[in-house]
């Protein structure tokens, strides 16, 4: 049985539960719009009975090119979520890219998030799990899924935190593509942590345009589905009112208006697969 992580007093993660949403836009583009984006989702996952977790990142720190829109930063990012987190009472989850950034952001996030590109580096690890915070750790492109039980051994050992989830969202395959290995999401469960599966990062292809990732953010309700039907204890996707002009990875982003009916059909495996 895999472990139950307690992100708050209404949501709890794991152990054969429904499985929670964890979504919003990929960048806190304004205030307004990541509110609003807050707001929209929450009445979706309301609606349906699922679980719902707010994601935006405050800075998006790997960027393809040093002209990409990176965000509010630090110090305005938090202040954004933590007012989005008390008008909504949604817990928060965003992502770290150094260890000077994690006491802070606990602070304020209930998830703290490691970056694929991140996921080995030990001192980040051990800063996030020393805040005492639920980690979510993203399973780099270029790690296999045994690669992960370093990962989990380096923050329990190294802090003696056991509130971790491991996130797939896919590995490479050639220059610029991402493919999925469903088998990936059982092998990380053996770690006995909730395994969360990445359906719109993995429809993305990682410098495809030059200056910026491209994507095919056509196929996110086939995977979520496909994952679904693996059995996940959390799905994580970006949403966006409007995808085509978003200022980080629109190409990949779900629109929000079709989020509730992928989450319909994700529901009802999840309820089938998690009855057997």
């Amino acid at each position: 049985m895999v472990t139950e992580v307690v992100v708050n007093e209404r949501i709890t993660i794991g152990g054969n539960r429904p499985f929670a949403l964890i979504a919003g836009p990929c960048v806190i583009e304004s205030r307004e719009h990541a509110t609003a984006m807050a707001g929209g989702i929450k009445e979706i996952a309301e609606r349906l009975g699922i679980p719902y977790i707010f994601k935006a990142s405050y800075d998006k720190a790997n960027r393809s090119s040093i002209r990409g829109f990176r965000g509010p930063g630090l110090h305005e990012g938090l202040e954004i979520l933590h007012d989005i987190k008390g008008k909504f009472q949604v817990p928060i989850l965003s992502d770290i890219h150094t260890e000077e950034q994690a006491a802070e952001a606990a602070e304020v996030l209930d998830i703290i998030q490691i970056p694929a590109y991140l996921c080995r580096q030990t001192d980040l690890l051990i800063a996030a799990g020393e805040t005492g915070a639920v980690v979510n750790v993203k399973k780099g492109q270029f790690l296999a899924p045994w690669d992960m039980d370093n990962v989990v051994t380096k923050i329990v050992e190294g802090t003696g935190n056991r509130r971790i989830l491991l996130t797939e969202r896919g590995a490479t395959f050639g220059y610029n593509n991402l493919v999925v290995d469903m088998t990936s999401l059982p092998r990380m469960r053996q770690t006995g942590y909730p395994v969360v599966f990445d359906a719109t990062h993995s429809v993305q292809l990682p410098g495809g345009a030059g200056e910026s990732s491209s994507g095919r953010r056509e196929y996110v309700s086939y995977l979520a589905r496909g994952a679904a039907a693996i059995g996940i204890d959390a799905l994580f996707m970006e949403i966006h009112d409007c995808p085509d002009t978003a200022r980080s990875d629109g190409s990949n982003m779900l629109r929000l208006d079709q989020l509730e009916s992928v989450l319909r059909q994700v529901k009802a495996i999840d309820e089938l697969v998690k009855g057997f």
